[in-house]
Protein backbone atom coordinates (compact mmCIF):
# COMPACT_ATOMS: atom_id res chain seq x y z
CA UNK A 1 0.00 0.00 0.00
CA UNK A 2 1.48 3.37 -0.98
CA UNK A 3 0.64 6.94 -0.10
CA UNK A 4 1.39 10.18 -1.89
CA UNK A 5 2.67 11.96 1.20
CA UNK A 6 6.39 12.48 0.92
CA UNK A 7 8.43 12.60 4.10
CA UNK A 8 11.41 15.00 4.04
CA UNK A 9 14.46 13.59 2.32
CA UNK A 10 16.53 13.70 5.54
CA UNK A 11 13.76 12.27 7.74
CA UNK A 12 15.17 10.34 10.71
CA UNK A 13 13.62 6.87 10.82
CA UNK A 14 14.61 4.56 13.65
CA UNK A 15 13.75 3.06 17.02
CA UNK A 16 13.93 4.03 20.69
CA UNK A 17 15.06 2.28 23.88
CA UNK A 18 16.13 3.04 27.46
CA UNK A 19 19.22 1.78 29.28
CA UNK A 20 17.22 0.40 32.21
CA UNK A 21 15.03 -1.69 29.91
CA UNK A 22 17.66 -3.22 27.66
CA UNK A 23 21.19 -3.10 29.06
CA UNK A 24 21.17 -5.49 32.01
CA UNK A 25 24.65 -5.93 33.54
CA UNK A 26 23.42 -3.95 36.53
CA UNK A 27 26.47 -4.86 38.65
CA UNK A 28 29.12 -5.06 35.93
CA UNK A 29 32.11 -2.77 35.32
CA UNK A 30 31.42 -0.45 38.23
CA UNK A 31 27.77 0.44 37.55
CA UNK A 32 25.79 1.70 40.53
CA UNK A 33 22.12 0.95 41.17
CA UNK A 34 19.42 3.24 39.81
CA UNK A 35 15.74 3.70 40.59
CA UNK A 36 14.56 1.10 38.08
CA UNK A 37 16.89 -1.62 39.39
CA UNK A 38 14.61 -1.72 42.45
CA UNK A 39 11.34 -2.22 40.56
CA UNK A 40 10.21 -5.86 40.95
CA UNK A 41 8.19 -7.95 38.54
CA UNK A 42 4.54 -7.98 39.61
CA UNK A 43 2.14 -10.52 38.12
CA UNK A 44 -1.04 -9.45 36.36
CA UNK A 45 -3.07 -10.95 39.21
CA UNK A 46 -1.11 -8.97 41.80
CA UNK A 47 -1.56 -5.75 39.82
CA UNK A 48 -5.32 -6.28 39.62
CA UNK A 49 -5.66 -3.70 36.87
CA UNK A 50 -3.65 -1.07 38.70
CA UNK A 51 -0.18 0.24 37.91
CA UNK A 52 1.92 1.58 40.76
CA UNK A 53 5.32 2.92 39.78
CA UNK A 54 6.13 4.56 43.12
CA UNK A 55 7.87 3.04 46.13
CA UNK A 56 7.52 3.73 49.83
CA UNK A 57 10.70 4.17 51.87
CA UNK A 58 10.13 0.71 53.35
CA UNK A 59 9.71 -0.85 49.89
CA UNK A 60 12.76 0.99 48.59
CA UNK A 61 14.98 -0.41 51.34
CA UNK A 62 13.48 -3.89 51.02
CA UNK A 63 14.15 -4.05 47.27
CA UNK A 64 17.60 -2.56 47.76
CA UNK A 65 18.60 -5.49 49.96
CA UNK A 66 16.42 -8.26 48.50
CA UNK A 67 18.40 -11.21 47.15
CA UNK A 68 15.46 -13.45 46.22
CA UNK A 69 13.04 -11.28 44.20
CA UNK A 70 12.80 -10.93 40.42
CA UNK A 71 13.96 -7.54 39.16
CA UNK A 72 13.78 -7.68 35.33
CA UNK A 73 15.42 -4.32 34.71
CA UNK A 74 18.60 -5.65 36.30
CA UNK A 75 19.03 -8.14 33.47
CA UNK A 76 17.15 -6.34 30.65
CA UNK A 77 17.84 -8.14 27.37
CA UNK A 78 21.63 -8.09 27.89
CA UNK A 79 22.21 -5.32 25.35
CA UNK A 80 25.38 -4.58 27.34
CA UNK A 81 26.97 -7.70 25.88
CA UNK A 82 24.91 -7.99 22.67
CA UNK A 83 24.88 -4.39 21.41
CA UNK A 84 26.85 -5.27 18.26
CA UNK A 85 24.34 -7.93 17.26
CA UNK A 86 21.38 -5.65 17.97
CA UNK A 87 22.75 -2.58 16.21
CA UNK A 88 23.55 -4.73 13.18
CA UNK A 89 19.89 -5.76 13.07
CA UNK A 90 18.81 -2.11 13.34
CA UNK A 91 21.13 -1.31 10.45
CA UNK A 92 19.59 -4.13 8.42
CA UNK A 93 16.23 -2.41 8.82
CA UNK A 94 17.86 0.78 7.56
CA UNK A 95 17.78 2.89 10.73
CA UNK A 96 18.92 6.48 10.31
CA UNK A 97 18.79 7.08 14.06
CA UNK A 98 18.87 4.98 17.23
CA UNK A 99 17.51 6.51 20.40
CA UNK A 100 19.06 5.22 23.62
CA UNK A 101 19.63 6.55 27.10
CA UNK A 102 22.81 6.70 29.12
CA UNK A 103 22.65 5.09 32.54
CA UNK A 104 23.70 7.92 34.85
CA UNK A 105 24.74 5.32 37.45
CA UNK A 106 26.96 3.53 34.94
CA UNK A 107 28.97 6.74 34.53
CA UNK A 108 28.62 8.20 38.05
CA UNK A 109 27.78 5.13 40.17
CA UNK A 110 26.41 7.12 43.12
CA UNK A 111 25.23 10.08 41.09
CA UNK A 112 27.37 12.57 43.00
CA UNK A 113 30.83 11.07 42.53
CA UNK A 114 33.62 13.53 41.82
CA UNK A 115 35.05 11.46 38.96
CA UNK A 116 33.26 9.35 36.33
CA UNK A 117 33.57 5.60 35.89
CA UNK A 118 35.82 5.16 32.86
CA UNK A 119 34.47 1.72 32.01
CA UNK A 120 30.97 3.16 31.74
CA UNK A 121 32.17 5.93 29.43
CA UNK A 122 34.03 3.41 27.29
CA UNK A 123 30.94 1.25 26.90
CA UNK A 124 28.87 4.05 25.38
CA UNK A 125 31.79 5.07 23.20
CA UNK A 126 31.79 1.56 21.73
CA UNK A 127 28.02 1.71 21.21
CA UNK A 128 28.25 5.05 19.38
CA UNK A 129 31.12 3.81 17.23
CA UNK A 130 29.06 0.75 16.32
CA UNK A 131 26.16 3.01 15.30
CA UNK A 132 28.41 5.18 13.13
CA UNK A 133 29.84 2.09 11.45
CA UNK A 134 26.40 1.67 9.85
CA UNK A 135 25.64 5.36 9.36
CA UNK A 136 23.20 5.47 12.29
CA UNK A 137 22.98 8.68 14.31
CA UNK A 138 22.64 8.23 18.07
CA UNK A 139 19.84 10.18 19.76
CA UNK A 140 20.80 10.22 23.42
CA UNK A 141 18.56 10.73 26.45
CA UNK A 142 20.49 11.93 29.49
CA UNK A 143 17.91 10.88 32.07
CA UNK A 144 15.34 8.18 31.31
CA UNK A 145 13.84 7.32 34.74
CA UNK A 146 17.31 6.27 35.90
CA UNK A 147 18.01 8.40 38.98
CA UNK A 148 20.99 6.85 40.78
CA UNK A 149 20.07 5.19 44.10
CA UNK A 150 22.73 7.25 45.87
CA UNK A 151 20.87 10.46 45.00
CA UNK A 152 17.59 8.98 46.23
CA UNK A 153 19.14 8.05 49.56
CA UNK A 154 20.99 11.31 50.16
CA UNK A 155 18.74 13.91 48.59
CA UNK A 156 15.36 12.26 47.94
CA UNK A 157 16.14 12.62 44.27
CA UNK A 158 15.01 15.69 42.38
CA UNK A 159 13.18 17.12 45.39
CA UNK A 160 16.56 18.60 46.28
CA UNK A 161 18.05 21.48 44.34
CA UNK A 162 21.50 20.03 45.05
CA UNK A 163 20.87 17.33 42.46
CA UNK A 164 21.01 19.98 39.72
CA UNK A 165 24.76 20.39 40.16
CA UNK A 166 25.35 16.65 40.01
CA UNK A 167 23.31 16.37 36.83
CA UNK A 168 25.22 19.27 35.27
CA UNK A 169 28.54 17.54 36.07
CA UNK A 170 27.27 14.31 34.50
CA UNK A 171 25.92 16.06 31.39
CA UNK A 172 29.07 18.14 30.93
CA UNK A 173 31.18 14.99 31.19
CA UNK A 174 29.31 13.18 28.42
CA UNK A 175 28.97 16.27 26.21
CA UNK A 176 32.75 16.65 26.23
CA UNK A 177 33.44 12.95 25.83
CA UNK A 178 31.04 12.43 22.93
CA UNK A 179 31.10 15.88 21.31
CA UNK A 180 32.09 14.36 17.96
CA UNK A 181 29.90 11.25 18.22
CA UNK A 182 26.43 12.54 19.19
CA UNK A 183 24.49 15.46 17.72
CA UNK A 184 20.96 14.99 19.10
CA UNK A 185 20.38 15.00 22.88
CA UNK A 186 17.28 14.87 25.08
CA UNK A 187 17.47 16.08 28.67
CA UNK A 188 14.66 14.33 30.60
CA UNK A 189 12.45 11.56 29.28
CA UNK A 190 8.71 12.27 29.60
CA UNK A 191 9.41 15.09 32.04
CA UNK A 192 5.73 15.40 32.97
CA UNK A 193 5.68 11.91 34.51
CA UNK A 194 7.38 13.31 37.64
CA UNK A 195 4.01 14.76 38.70
CA UNK A 196 2.22 11.45 38.11
CA UNK A 197 4.90 9.18 39.56
CA UNK A 198 7.54 11.19 41.46
CA UNK A 199 9.69 8.08 42.02
CA UNK A 200 9.75 7.18 38.33
CA UNK A 201 10.32 10.68 37.01
CA UNK A 202 12.58 12.00 39.74
CA UNK A 203 13.68 9.37 42.24
CA UNK A 204 11.41 11.02 44.81
CA UNK A 205 9.85 9.04 47.66
CA UNK A 206 6.79 11.06 48.58
CA UNK A 207 6.64 10.17 52.27
CA UNK A 208 10.12 11.68 52.68
CA UNK A 209 9.16 14.93 50.96
CA UNK A 210 8.97 18.20 52.87
CA UNK A 211 5.84 19.12 50.90
CA UNK A 212 4.25 15.99 49.36
CA UNK A 213 1.57 18.08 47.62
CA UNK A 214 4.09 20.23 45.76
CA UNK A 215 7.01 17.82 45.41
CA UNK A 216 6.25 16.62 41.86
CA UNK A 217 6.13 20.14 40.46
CA UNK A 218 9.07 21.20 42.63
CA UNK A 219 11.11 18.34 41.20
CA UNK A 220 10.01 19.35 37.70
CA UNK A 221 11.20 22.90 38.35
CA UNK A 222 14.63 21.61 39.33
CA UNK A 223 14.69 19.60 36.10
CA UNK A 224 13.66 22.68 34.09
CA UNK A 225 16.60 24.59 35.57
CA UNK A 226 18.95 21.67 34.95
CA UNK A 227 17.75 21.39 31.36
CA UNK A 228 18.43 25.06 30.67
CA UNK A 229 21.85 24.90 32.29
CA UNK A 230 22.96 21.90 30.26
CA UNK A 231 21.48 23.37 27.06
CA UNK A 232 23.71 26.40 27.59
CA UNK A 233 26.76 24.20 28.28
CA UNK A 234 26.04 21.90 25.34
CA UNK A 235 26.01 24.76 22.84
CA UNK A 236 29.26 26.08 24.28
CA UNK A 237 30.94 22.68 23.92
CA UNK A 238 29.65 22.07 20.40
CA UNK A 239 27.47 24.64 18.61
CA UNK A 240 26.25 21.83 16.34
CA UNK A 241 24.56 20.03 19.25
CA UNK A 242 20.76 19.99 19.12
CA UNK A 243 19.09 19.71 22.51
CA UNK A 244 15.48 18.63 22.88
CA UNK A 245 12.93 18.22 25.64
CA UNK A 246 10.71 15.15 25.83
CA UNK A 247 7.03 15.01 26.81
CA UNK A 248 4.58 12.17 27.31
CA UNK A 249 1.92 13.67 25.05
CA UNK A 250 -1.63 12.63 25.79
CA UNK A 251 -4.14 14.28 23.46
CA UNK A 252 -7.30 14.80 25.51
CA UNK A 253 -10.79 15.09 24.04
CA UNK A 254 -14.06 16.26 25.60
CA UNK A 255 -16.24 13.23 26.30
CA UNK A 256 -19.30 15.11 25.04
CA UNK A 257 -19.97 18.46 23.37
CA UNK A 258 -21.14 19.85 26.71
CA UNK A 259 -19.14 23.12 27.04
CA UNK A 260 -18.09 22.00 30.51
CA UNK A 261 -16.43 18.95 28.95
CA UNK A 262 -14.74 21.10 26.31
CA UNK A 263 -13.36 23.33 29.07
CA UNK A 264 -12.18 20.31 31.07
CA UNK A 265 -10.37 18.87 28.03
CA UNK A 266 -8.69 22.23 27.42
CA UNK A 267 -7.56 22.27 31.05
CA UNK A 268 -6.12 18.76 30.82
CA UNK A 269 -4.28 19.56 27.60
CA UNK A 270 -2.81 22.67 29.22
CA UNK A 271 -1.63 20.64 32.22
CA UNK A 272 0.06 18.25 29.78
CA UNK A 273 1.65 21.02 27.69
CA UNK A 274 2.74 23.10 30.71
CA UNK A 275 6.10 21.33 30.66
CA UNK A 276 6.84 22.12 27.03
CA UNK A 277 5.55 25.67 27.50
CA UNK A 278 8.36 26.10 30.03
CA UNK A 279 11.06 24.27 28.07
CA UNK A 280 10.25 25.62 24.60
CA UNK A 281 8.79 29.05 25.34
CA UNK A 282 11.07 29.58 28.30
CA UNK A 283 8.56 30.69 30.90
CA UNK A 284 5.84 29.47 33.24
CA UNK A 285 2.46 29.97 31.55
CA UNK A 286 -0.02 32.19 33.38
CA UNK A 287 -2.75 29.53 33.26
CA UNK A 288 -0.84 27.55 35.89
CA UNK A 289 -1.09 30.31 38.48
CA UNK A 290 -4.68 29.46 39.33
CA UNK A 291 -4.00 25.71 39.25
CA UNK A 292 -1.12 26.03 41.69
CA UNK A 293 -3.13 28.25 44.01
CA UNK A 294 -6.27 26.09 44.03
CA UNK A 295 -4.26 22.91 44.61
CA UNK A 296 -1.94 24.24 47.30
CA UNK A 297 1.17 23.84 45.13
CA UNK A 298 4.09 26.08 46.05
CA UNK A 299 7.19 26.21 43.84
CA UNK A 300 10.43 27.37 45.43
CA UNK A 301 12.56 29.21 42.88
CA UNK A 302 16.04 30.67 43.25
CA UNK A 303 16.96 34.15 42.05
CA UNK A 304 17.72 34.01 38.36
CA UNK A 305 15.77 30.84 37.61
CA UNK A 306 13.17 32.54 35.42
CA UNK A 307 15.85 34.44 33.49
CA UNK A 308 17.77 31.19 32.93
CA UNK A 309 14.69 29.39 31.58
CA UNK A 310 14.02 32.25 29.18
CA UNK A 311 17.61 32.47 27.96
CA UNK A 312 18.18 28.79 27.19
CA UNK A 313 15.12 27.00 25.78
CA UNK A 314 15.50 23.73 23.88
CA UNK A 315 16.14 23.51 20.14
CA UNK A 316 13.40 21.00 19.35
CA UNK A 317 10.45 19.25 20.99
CA UNK A 318 10.32 15.47 21.16
CA UNK A 319 7.49 13.43 22.60
CA UNK A 320 5.98 10.00 23.08
CA UNK A 321 2.53 9.20 21.78
CA UNK A 322 0.66 5.98 22.44
CA UNK A 323 -2.95 6.87 23.12
CA UNK A 324 -5.49 9.63 23.60
CA UNK A 325 -7.91 10.22 26.46
CA UNK A 326 -11.48 11.42 26.85
CA UNK A 327 -12.60 13.37 29.90
CA UNK A 328 -16.04 14.36 31.05
CA UNK A 329 -17.77 16.19 33.89
CA UNK A 330 -20.50 13.58 33.70
CA UNK A 331 -20.13 10.69 36.10
CA UNK A 332 -21.45 8.08 33.68
CA UNK A 333 -19.07 6.36 31.31
CA UNK A 334 -16.59 3.56 31.86
CA UNK A 335 -13.04 4.47 32.86
CA UNK A 336 -10.38 3.44 30.36
CA UNK A 337 -7.56 1.11 31.31
CA UNK A 338 -3.98 1.86 30.46
CA UNK A 339 -1.01 3.58 31.97
CA UNK A 340 -0.80 6.33 34.61
CA UNK A 341 -2.91 8.68 32.48
CA UNK A 342 -6.61 7.92 32.95
CA UNK A 343 -9.78 8.96 31.19
CA UNK A 344 -13.16 7.72 29.95
CA UNK A 345 -13.58 5.00 27.34
CA UNK A 346 -13.87 6.47 23.85
CA UNK A 347 -16.42 4.28 21.99
CA UNK A 348 -14.93 5.20 18.61
CA UNK A 349 -11.53 3.63 19.34
CA UNK A 350 -10.17 0.10 19.57
CA UNK A 351 -7.96 -0.97 22.46
CA UNK A 352 -4.67 -2.85 22.78
CA UNK A 353 -4.08 -6.02 24.81
CA UNK A 354 -3.25 -3.75 27.74
CA UNK A 355 -6.36 -1.58 27.43
CA UNK A 356 -4.69 1.41 25.77
CA UNK A 357 -7.00 3.05 23.25
CA UNK A 358 -5.59 3.19 19.72
CA UNK A 359 -5.93 6.59 18.07
CA UNK A 360 -3.71 7.34 15.03
CA UNK A 361 -5.60 10.52 14.14
CA UNK A 362 -4.82 11.78 17.64
CA UNK A 363 -1.14 11.78 16.66
CA UNK A 364 -1.85 14.06 13.70
CA UNK A 365 -3.88 16.32 15.98
CA UNK A 366 -1.08 16.41 18.54
CA UNK A 367 1.55 17.25 15.91
CA UNK A 368 -0.50 20.04 14.39
CA UNK A 369 -1.49 21.53 17.76
CA UNK A 370 2.09 21.52 19.04
CA UNK A 371 3.54 22.98 15.85
CA UNK A 372 1.02 25.81 15.85
CA UNK A 373 1.76 26.42 19.54
CA UNK A 374 5.57 26.28 19.41
CA UNK A 375 6.89 26.60 15.83
CA UNK A 376 9.93 24.43 16.55
CA UNK A 377 10.91 21.11 14.95
CA UNK A 378 8.98 18.11 16.32
CA UNK A 379 10.39 14.61 16.80
CA UNK A 380 8.19 11.57 17.55
CA UNK A 381 10.60 9.56 19.71
CA UNK A 382 8.19 6.92 21.01
CA UNK A 383 5.20 5.29 19.36
CA UNK A 384 4.40 1.61 19.42
CA UNK A 385 2.11 -1.24 20.36
CA UNK A 386 2.65 -3.50 23.34
CA UNK A 387 1.12 -6.88 22.55
CA UNK A 388 1.38 -10.62 23.14
CA UNK A 389 3.40 -12.31 20.41
CA UNK A 390 3.26 -16.01 19.54
CA UNK A 391 6.15 -17.88 17.91
CA UNK A 392 4.80 -20.30 15.29
CA UNK A 393 7.32 -22.52 13.53
CA UNK A 394 10.06 -20.00 14.14
CA UNK A 395 8.01 -17.08 12.85
CA UNK A 396 6.04 -14.21 14.43
CA UNK A 397 3.15 -12.91 12.37
CA UNK A 398 2.44 -9.55 14.02
CA UNK A 399 0.03 -7.94 11.56
CA UNK A 400 -1.59 -6.11 14.49
CA UNK A 401 1.67 -4.25 15.13
CA UNK A 402 2.08 -3.43 11.45
CA UNK A 403 -1.50 -2.11 11.32
CA UNK A 404 -0.91 0.08 14.38
CA UNK A 405 2.34 1.56 13.10
CA UNK A 406 1.11 1.93 9.52
CA UNK A 407 -1.78 4.13 10.57
CA UNK A 408 0.34 6.25 12.92
CA UNK A 409 2.99 6.77 10.25
CA UNK A 410 0.26 7.62 7.75
CA UNK A 411 -1.11 10.30 10.08
CA UNK A 412 2.41 11.63 10.65
CA UNK A 413 2.70 12.05 6.89
CA UNK A 414 -0.62 13.86 6.86
CA UNK A 415 0.58 16.23 9.58
CA UNK A 416 3.69 16.99 7.53
CA UNK A 417 1.42 17.70 4.59
CA UNK A 418 -0.62 19.97 6.89
CA UNK A 419 2.56 21.99 7.44
CA UNK A 420 4.00 20.58 10.68
CA UNK A 421 7.80 20.38 10.81
CA UNK A 422 8.44 16.76 11.84
CA UNK A 423 12.09 15.71 11.69
CA UNK A 424 11.95 12.07 12.77
CA UNK A 425 10.08 9.03 14.01
CA UNK A 426 11.50 6.35 16.31
CA UNK A 427 9.27 3.45 17.30
CA UNK A 428 9.16 2.10 20.82
CA UNK A 429 10.95 -0.23 21.03
CA UNK A 430 12.55 -1.77 17.97
CA UNK A 431 13.52 -4.87 19.94
CA UNK A 432 11.54 -6.55 22.72
CA UNK A 433 12.50 -5.08 26.07
CA UNK A 434 11.37 -5.00 29.69
CA UNK A 435 8.21 -2.93 30.14
CA UNK A 436 8.73 0.31 32.03
CA UNK A 437 5.38 0.34 33.80
CA UNK A 438 4.96 -3.35 34.69
CA UNK A 439 8.49 -4.83 34.32
CA UNK A 440 7.00 -7.49 32.03
CA UNK A 441 8.79 -9.07 29.11
CA UNK A 442 5.56 -10.51 27.72
CA UNK A 443 4.38 -7.01 26.78
CA UNK A 444 6.28 -6.93 23.51
CA UNK A 445 6.86 -3.94 21.24
CA UNK A 446 9.73 -4.98 18.99
CA UNK A 447 10.37 -5.79 15.37
CA UNK A 448 12.86 -8.24 16.87
CA UNK A 449 11.68 -10.97 19.24
CA UNK A 450 13.86 -11.78 22.26
CA UNK A 451 13.57 -15.28 23.71
CA UNK A 452 13.08 -14.37 27.35
CA UNK A 453 10.13 -14.59 29.73
CA UNK A 454 8.97 -12.35 32.57
CA UNK A 455 11.32 -14.02 35.04
CA UNK A 456 14.36 -13.67 32.81
CA UNK A 457 14.42 -17.26 31.56
CA UNK A 458 15.23 -18.04 27.93
CA UNK A 459 18.03 -18.21 25.41
CA UNK A 460 18.01 -14.46 24.59
CA UNK A 461 18.07 -15.43 20.92
CA UNK A 462 16.92 -12.68 18.56
CA UNK A 463 14.27 -13.48 15.93
CA UNK A 464 12.92 -11.18 13.21
CA UNK A 465 9.16 -10.68 13.19
CA UNK A 466 7.09 -9.94 10.09
CA UNK A 467 7.11 -6.28 11.15
CA UNK A 468 10.92 -6.25 10.79
CA UNK A 469 10.66 -6.65 7.03
CA UNK A 470 7.69 -4.28 6.81
CA UNK A 471 9.55 -1.47 8.61
CA UNK A 472 12.59 -2.12 6.44
CA UNK A 473 10.46 -1.31 3.37
CA UNK A 474 8.95 1.76 5.05
CA UNK A 475 12.44 3.19 5.61
CA UNK A 476 13.74 2.18 2.17
CA UNK A 477 10.80 3.98 0.54
CA UNK A 478 10.99 6.95 2.96
CA UNK A 479 7.42 6.34 4.06
CA UNK A 480 5.86 5.88 0.63
CA UNK A 481 5.39 2.12 1.01
CA UNK A 482 3.22 1.39 4.02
Amino acid sequence: MSIETMFPENFLWGGATAANQIEGAYNVDGKGLDAQDLMPFVTKEERNGKINMDLSWEQFNHHLNDESGVYPKRFGIDFYHRYQEDIKLFAEMGFKVFRLSLSWARIFPNGDDEKPNEKGLEFYERVFDECHKYGIQPLVTLSHYETPVGLIQRYNGWESREVIDHFVRYATTVFKRYKDKVKYWLTFNEINVITKSPYTGGGIICERAKDPVSVGYQGAHHQFVASSLVTKIAHEINPEFRIGCMLARVETYPGTNDPADVLLAQHENNLNLFFTDVQVRGEYPTYMNRYFEENGIKIQKADGDDELLKAYPVDFLSFSYYTSLSVSTHLDGEASEGNIFQGKVNPYLKTSDWGWQIDPIGLRTALNDMYVRYRVPLFIVENGLGAYDAVENGQIHDDYRIDYLREHIRQTGEAIKDGSDVIGYTTWGPIDLVSMSTSEMSKRYGFIYVDQDDEGKGTLARLKKDSFYWYQKVIQSNGREL
